[in-house]
């Protein structure tokens, strides 16, 4: 619990260090701006067509008397679905976007000696396949889950607490990659890492993860979730590199 405590520390800390550097912290919101307007606009269109995306999808209901009824909770498990994915996939479009902000910001907090620097052109399609592939994993668990969050007395008490976790690691995964990037890590070697330090890892996650279901103190919050995973990088999961 002390090691979680801690991972959740780090968050803010990063909190902290983009207050003291406000330069920074508005040079970070702009990727965040961008991305939640992107999903402001997507969530807008699904809520809007829910209940014809339901219609296409359930055929089969057309000679049904409660078709209507069956159809509206369709459409509400759609848009709640699409909700859960912005929140899920927030950190990843985010930081696609605003790859050159975000790695300038976290070479600010996490300041080297020496590192592997490559150019951005062959970095940023490298991210973005990263970034899919821990998708692909969030996918892998949150499927699952979405299921068992039906069954009664589990699906409120237990799930809840696996899908924090769960994603809490993986926004891990997503927001320390630039610093290990840095320092030579490949995926499998991050991944590898993370899980050698699981309590911290899950403490700073599931307190961004948390937070980040709140929208726009997700968008505020960005800068110093990138400079908090920074910190962790340094402080924490460098010394196990030693």
């Amino acid at each position: 619990m002390r090691d979680f405590f801690s991972g959740v520390g780090f968050f803010l800390q990063g909190f902290g260090w983009v207050s003291r550097n406000g330069r920074w912290w508005l040079f970070g919101l702009v990727p965040a701006v961008i991305a939640f307007a992107v999903y402001v606009v997507a969530l807008i269109f699904l809520g809007t067509n829910a209940t014809d995306l339901a219609a296409f999808l359930t055929p089969f209901a057309d000679s049904w008397s409660w078709r209507e009824a069956f159809r509206a909770l369709v459409g509400v498990a759609l848009f709640l679905g699409g909700l859960a994915l912005a929140v899920l996939t927030f950190v990843a479009l985010t930081l696609a976007i605003g790859d050159p902000f975000y790695e300038k910001l976290s070479a600010a907090v996490d300041v080297l000696e020496t590192e592997d620097e490559q150019p951005w052109w062959r970095t940023l399609p490298r991210s973005i396949r990263d970034s899919l592939v821990t998708l692909l994993y969030m996918l892998l668990f949150a499927v699952p889950l979405f299921a068992l969050g039906f069954v009664p007395v589990v699906g409120q008490t237990v799930v809840p607490v696996l899908g924090a976790a769960v994603s809490g690691f993986f926004m891990t995964v997503e927001l320390t990659t630039l610093s290990l990037e840095r320092r030579g890590m490949a995926r499998k070697e991050r991944f590898a890492l993370l899980r050698a330090n699981k309590a911290a890892t899950l403490g700073f996650g599931v307190a961004v993860f948390l937070l980040f279901l709140i929208p726009f103190v997700a968008v505020i919050a960005m800068p110093a979730a990138v400079a908090g995973a920074a910190l962790l990088v340094r402080t924490r999961l460098a010394l196990s590199l030693i």
